[in-house]
């Protein structure tokens, strides 16, 4: 049987928190050890949402977002997305380049220079990665990511190709929403998992829960 979002009960969804709080320690450590600072993640909530609800939680699809586009390769395959708003993108840029990010919040949501845009697929990397990395370590699967591609564009540009392609697996996706604290400000990564058909079951498999 081939298992897609639609079918994750709460057993399945437990699984996937823990991966994901496995993966945000592991985010948080690495990001920590990049930029010689303290970095803390609050535990990280998963949903599992509708295709055409997305863009309502990054502010509707008008609003202006950067998103950090993965493909999925090995025993497991599809694709992940890393979404964030543009105050949380800001914030990101100025912590990982120590504050020298030369954009500022009333400038033009859409221009990011070379070096931040540099930086935020760092930091997809970093998020993308750790997350991957708990998957494989839990699973003993080899799972391996593609390099990123950037794009910042309103909510439902950005979504509109993914979107299409998950629609022929499942109406609904899974998202781990990820709240990252430097001491003072707070920024939000939203993490979509989107495999292709057949990998939920196996992913389920080898965690021994599928069915």
């Amino acid at each position: 049987m081939n298992l897609s979002v639609n079918d994750l009960n709460s057993m399945h969804l437990d699984v996937l928190k823990e991966i994901g709080n496995i993966g945000a320690g592991n985010a948080a450590t690495s990001l920590a050890v990049m930029i010689q600072k303290k970095v803390d993640m609050q535990v990280p909530v998963v949903k599992i949402l509708e295709v055409q609800d997305v863009p309502m939680v990054l502010g509707g699809e008008e609003n202006i977002v950067a998103g950090i586009y993965f493909g999925m390769t090995g025993e497991i395959e599809g694709n992940i997305m890393v979404l964030l708003d543009m105050p949380s993108a800001r914030k990101l840029t100025n912590f990982m380049m120590g504050g020298l990010s030369e954009t500022s919040c009333e400038d033009d949501l859409m221009q990011l220079n070379d070096m931040e845009k540099s930086a935020l697929q760092e930091i997809g990397n970093i998020l993308s990665g750790s997350y991957v990395s708990s998957l494989a370590s839990l699973t003993n699967l080899r799972v391996e990511l593609t390099t990123p591609s950037l794009c910042v564009d309103m909510a439902g540009a950005i979504l509109s190709v993914p979107a299409i392609q998950f629609g022929t697996i499942s109406d609904h996706v899974l998202m781990i929403e990820n709240t990252l604290f430097d001491g003072h400000q707070e920024m939000k990564a939203n993490f979509f998992l989107i495999p292709d058909e057949n990998s939920f079951d196996v992913l389920l498999q080898s965690l021994g829960v599928s069915g």
